[in-house]
């Protein structure tokens, strides 16, 4: 709100809630070019305007037809009407979002009669972001046996960027950039936003009731503070992708890295000395206060691993690999699961892993499934579990060549792990694959062509000579566009980071439809095909 203050803006109000007319004042309208939002413009100056005068900016392309309305009924008072191709939120440096969370049963529901015009919405959104990053890329999706939405995605992504390209001369000359897109599934890795997660931000959002990125905590006093955990937070950004055993290392260290900082260098208190350290006083409070932050937050995700997280990770991690810490192949999955189901888990864990001894088997039996949802006593909620067909992850064995296939995985036996972190989201190996033009044809087809720099037998990191690793260096690279149908989870968008670190030359950026936390997703999962009045939880409110 300061930095809209600075620029003259005096009033941020909603267009859709009622607000007092101010017709000494010129209005600017952001908005989404839609027939509500239009009408709710032409209420503002149909009969007494509201505002001397309005500046239009469109988050995406208006429809003729709704432009010619507005035109129509307010033109005298239109002095800017401008479309900034913005239909997408920037979450962090390299992750957004369509913020539609509600795609997931539009497009996933069975009987949904929205399924195209979902698709058909997030395409247009995902060419915004293409067009805000002045990227024409190459379109890839992941072949996958049906339902086949990926695909379906990739033809109306490519279609919308040919026509929104073919408008603008200058890229009629210049073509594709160097840049690929890939589109994804949420069933091509059902694991890794199930399972426990022991990286900092991952954690934090799967274990603590943290909303609209605002972690709530107790000071010694008792008294309570909310903390915004954002790009604007630089401790939050160097932390977040740490290993939770990393974070609680750190912050001490960097608490004592600040004490120390606001000590004379010499010990001798002069006017000059104070004066600097005056000048220096409020970033060195943004910054302890930004420690005790963490500290808290880092106390409280220790004590939820400490009292239960703990005891699962080793089962989850053995299901989600195939392999014990030492390297043996787990040859029986339920042994593995029985102890979990066995501990006085809350209900809401006992799903999860049961979940990952489906996956780890690729479907399990009728007969052995009724006897888990028993177990876990869901039979009146089993759609926790059932519903992922839909999804078209195998929950029962099948027969089809096609659906018993695993996907190969990376050898990464020589990297350094934590036992209780072994699993690697199934996207990272997608995305070092992409770099590396890795990515089988036959897996991975081209919607449209890619850059000459994607086509060949080498790597990407191979042909680009620059090897910054700044955002303003990495944008002279190649950029990798990773979209996720159905959500994406924080693991996933560490690795984005991750890859983009390693390889220098290229960046990855990853979006998805909404942003998933292990509990959001089951009670997305839960309420696919249920009607609206008749959604259910059996989660509590986590402490």
């Amino acid at each position: 709100m300061s930095d809209l203050m600075s620029e003259g803006i005096t009033i941020v109000e909603d267009i859709y809630k009622s607000r007092e007319p101010v017709p000494e004042m010129k209005a600017v309208y952001f908005m989404t070019p839609t027939a509500k939002c239009i009408d709710l413009f032409i209420d503002d100056f149909k009969s007494k305007p509201k505002y001397k005068a309005a500046y239009i900016y469109f988050t995406d392309y208006c429809p003729d037809d709704l432009f010619d309305k507005m035109k129509k009924n307010c033109a005298k008072y239109i002095k800017l009407c401008k479309e900034i191709n913005v239909s997408f939120l920037p979450l962090e440096a390299q992750v957004f979002t369509c913020e539609v969370p509600e795609a997931f049963k539009n497009i996933y529901n069975p009987d949904s009669k929205v399924k195209d015009q979902t698709l058909e919405q997030l395409a247009k959104q995902i060419v915004t972001l293409c067009a805000t990053l002045e990227e024409y890329p190459g379109v890839r999706y992941k072949r996958d046996s049906e339902p086949s939405y990926g695909k379906k995605l990739a033809e109306l992504v490519d279609n919308k960027l040919a026509q929104h390209f073919e408008l603008d001369e200058n890229w009629q000359k210049k073509g594709k950039t160097q840049a690929q897109l890939l589109i994804v599934d949420r069933a091509l890795d059902p694991v890794s936003p199930i399972l426990h997660e022991l990286t900092y931000q991952a954690m934090a959002y799967d274990l603590i009731p943290i909303r609209d990125n605002n972690y709530e905590y107790k000071l010694k006093d008792g008294s309570k503070k909310d903390a915004l955990l954002n790009e604007e937070d630089e401790l939050w950004v160097k932390l977040r992708h740490m290993h939770i055993a990393e974070v609680t290392e750190q912050i001490p260290k960097l608490v004592k890295q600040i004490s120390a900082s606001k000590q004379p260098g010499d010990g001798k208190i002069t006017i000059g000395a104070l004066s600097q350290l005056m000048k220096k006083m409020p970033a060195f409070r943004k910054q302890v206060a930004q420690k005790t932050v963490h500290l808290n937050l880092a106390e409280d995700l220790m004590n939820h691993f400490q009292e239960s997280v703990e005891k699962l990770c080793k089962a989850e991690q053995d299901l989600a690999v195939g392999a014990d810490a030492e390297g043996q192949k787990v040859k029986d999955p339920m042994r593995t699961l029985l102890p979990v189901l066995l501990h006085p888990h809350d209900t809401y864990n006992k799903i999860r892993a049961v979940l990952l001894y489906i996956f780890s088997l690729n479907g399990t039996t009728e007969e052995n499934l009724n006897k888990l949802i028993q177990h876990v006593k869901i039979e009146e909620k089993s759609e926790y579990v059932l519903n992922w067909k839909h999804l078209g992850v195998p929950i029962l064995q099948s027969s089809s060549l096609f659906s018993s296939r695993k996907q190969s995985r990376r050898d990464r036996s020589d990297q350094e792990t934590y036992k209780v972190s072994r699993w690697t989201p199934v996207l990272k190996d997608v995305m070092e694959d992409a770099i590396e033009n890795k990515l089988d044809i036959k897996d991975w087809p081209f919607q449209s062509e890619c850059p000459s720099a994607w086509n060949g037998s080498r790597a990407v990191s191979a042909r680009q000579k620059h090897k910054g690793s700044s955002p303003d260096d990495l944008r002279n690279g190649s950029r990798l566009i990773i979209f996720v149908l159905g959500g994406v989870s924080y693991s996933e968008m560490r690795c984005a980071y991750e890859v983009t670190q390693a390889n220098k030359s290229c960046e990855v950026i990853i979006g998805s439809t909404n942003i998933l936390t292990p509990y959001s997703l089951l009670e997305d999962i839960y309420n696919l095909t249920r009607p609206p009045m008749e959604t259910f939880t059996i989660m509590e409110e986590k402490p």
